[in-house]
C-alpha cells in the first residue's frame, strides 16, 4: 500500500491545503477516497474483493482547482497515477485512441516505479560493483598476463582504493564501456486491439536476435561511478518481480484522473445523433474498464476493478446526468467547485507553497533584482483578475497568471540592467501598469 495509508483524511486535506486554496468539500472527497483504499486492505479477504473503490466526478467551472487537485495528489500519492483527457479518445473503429490504452499507461508508470525504488534498494551494492569496474579501468593488467587485471587483493589496488574513496583521483578520466540504447534497433509492432500482448513477446523475442552493443566514452572518474553504478542497478533488478509487484500495484492503488469527461456527455436536449453517437460510443467503451474488467499489457494482465477514477469537467453545456447512466452509476460520489471570488485570489497568490508571489520573487531574485509586493499591490491583482473575469470569459485563477505576465512585462525585460535594485509592488504601481487595460474591456478581451 502507498504512503498515503498512514495519512488521515485530516491530513491529506491539510498537505492540499499548502497548495489549493479553498474547494474543501472536494479535498475531503479525494481525502476519504484515498483513505478508503487503505482500510480496504485491512479488511478480511473474504470482502476485500467486494469493496469496490467509490470514485468521484469533480464539477466546476475552468481554473477552478479540479486539474491542481488532481495534480497535487500525483505528488501525494506514492501510488501509479494517470492523468487523461476524455476528448482525445475515440470509440472503437474510429481514429485515436482506445480506452484500454488508459490502463497500459498506467501499468507502465508502475513499472517505472517499481524499478526506480529496485534501483534504489540494490544502489549500496551497485556502487560496490561501479568502484571495482573503476580500479580495474585504473589498474593495469598484471605482468606478464594479456587479460589479467591485478588481483582484487593488491595492495596497489587497496591504495588506490582509498584514493578514490577520499576522492583524490577525482580529477583524472578513464575510458568506460557502456551499453549504447542508441544504437539498439527499434522496433513497432502493430497487433489488433487486445492481443498487444502477442506483439510484445514477438518484439522480445526479436530483440534477442541483436547482440547489445556498447560504446566506449572518456569520462572523468566522478561521472564513470555514476555511469557504472546506473548500469549496475539495471543488472541487479529482477525484472520479472518489477513486473509482478507493478501490476499488482496498478490494479491495487492505481489511480486515473479524467478530465473533460463533460466532452463525451451527449446534452439531453434533441436526439442522439451525429457528433452525440460517438460521445456515447466512448463512453460505452470507457464503462467496462470502470466497472472493472481485465486488460492485456505487455506486463501481463491488469485487473481495473479495484482502480480508482476521478472524473472531472466543467458541464457548461452538458449535465452529468447526460453520460449513460451505466457511467453515472460508476461514480457515485459528485462534487461541486465553487467559482472563485476576489478574496480567493488574495489567498491563491500568497498562500499556497508555490503561490505566483513568490514564484516572481525568486525568478527575479537570479538577476539581483529584489521584489517587494505590498498587500495594497496584491488586492488591486485579485481586483483586476476579478473584474476581467468578470467582464469576459471567467476562466478563474487562470487569469492571475494572466495578469501577473502582462504586470511585470517590463520589468521582467529589463532585470539584467536592474541589478541590485528594489522594486515595490504597490497599488499605485499596479493601477500604472495596469489600470487602463482594466477599464477599457476590448483591451482586457484581447491582452489579460
Amino acid at each position: 500500500m502507498s504512503a498515503l495509508g498512514s495519512f488521515t483524511p485530516r491530513e491529506i486535506v491539510s498537505e492540499l491545503d499548502r497548495y489549493v486554496v479553498g474547494q474543501r468539500d472536494a479535498k475531503r472527497a479525494v481525502a476519504i477516497a484515498l483513505r478508503n483504499r487503505w482500510r480496504r486492505q485491512q479488511v478480511g479477504p473474504e470482502l476485500r474483493d467486494e469493496i469496490a473503490p467509490k470514485n468521484i466526478i469533480l464539477i466546476g467551472p475552468t481554473g477552478v482547482g479540479k486539474t491542481e487537485v488532481a495534480r497535487r495528489l500525483a505528488k501525494l500519492a506514492q501510488a501509479p497515477f494517470l492523468k487523461v483527457e476524455a476528448s482525445k479518445f475515440t470509440e472503437v473503429g474510429y481514429v485515436g485512441r482506445d480506452v484500454e490504452s488508459i490502463v497500459r499507461d498506467l501499468a507502465d508508470l508502475a513499472v517505472q516505479m517499481v524499478t526506480e525504488e529496485e534501483k534504489r534498494a540494490v544502489r549500496v551494492a551497485a556502487e560496490e560493483r561501479a568502484e571495482e569496474r573503476i580500479l580495474d579501468a585504473l589498474l593495469p593488467l598484471a605482468p606478464g598476463a594479456a587479460t589479467e587485471p591485478v588481483p582484487a587483493g593488491g595492495e596497489t589496488r587497496e591504495k588506490l582504493r582509498q584514493m578514490l574513496r577520499q576522492g583524490l583521483l577525482d580529477s583524472r578520466e578513464i575510458e568506460v564501456d557502456l551499453p549504447d540504447t542508441a544504437a539498439s534497433p527499434q522496433m513497432s509492432i502493430f497487433t489488433p486491439q487486445g492481443v498487444e500482448e502477442m506483439g510484445v513477446q514477438f518484439k522480445d523475442l526479436l530483440g534477442n536476435f541483436f547482440p547489445k552493443k556498447t560504446r566506449r566514452r572518456r569520462l572523468a572518474i566522478p561521472a564513470a561511478r555514476e555511469a557504472f553504478a546506473a548500469d549496475e542497478a539495471t543488472r541487479l533488478v529482477d525484472m520479472d518481480r518489477v513486473r509482478e509487484l507493478a501490476v499488482e500495484r496498478a490494479e491495487q492503488t492505481g489511480i486515473v484522473f479524467i478530465d473533460e469527461i463533460d466532452k463525451i456527455a451527449a446534452p439531453s436536449a434533441g436526439g442522439r445523433q451525429g457528433p452525440d453517437v460517438s460521445r456515447e460510443g466512448v463512453q460505452r467503451d470507457l464503462l467496462p474498464i470502470v466497472e472493472g474488467s481485465t486488460v492485456q499489457t505487455k506486463h501481463g494482465p491488469v485487473r481495473t476493478d479495484h482502480i480508482l477514477f476521478v472524473a472531472a469537467g466543467a458541464f457548461h453545456v452538458a449535465k452529468p446526468s447526460d453520460l449513460i447512466p451505466e457511467l453515472q452509476g460508476r461514480f457515485p460520489i459528485r462534487v461541486e467547485l465553487s467559482s472563485l471570488s476576489e478574496s480567493d485570489f488574495v489567498r491563491i497568490l500568497t498562500e499556497p507553497d508555490n503561490s505566483l508571489v513568490r514564484q516572481y520573487v525568486a525568478l527575479l531574485a537570479t538577476e539581483q533584482v529584489k521584489l517587494d509586493f505590498r498587500e495594497d499591490g496584491v488586492r488591486a491583482i485579485a481586483a483586476i483578475a476579478a473584474q476581467v473575469n468578470a467582464r469576459t470569459d471567467d476562466i478563474g485563477a487562470r487569469r492571475l497568471h494572466t495578469v501577473m505576465e502582462r504586470l511585470l512585462d517590463e520589468v521582467s525585460f529589463d532585470a539584467p540592467d536592474l541589478g541590485g535594485r528594489e522594486l515595490v509592488v504597490d497599488e499605485a504601481f499596479v493601477r500604472e501598469r495596469l489600470g487602463e487595460l482594466a477599464r477599457d474591456e476590448d483591451l482586457s478581451r484581447y491582452i489579460l
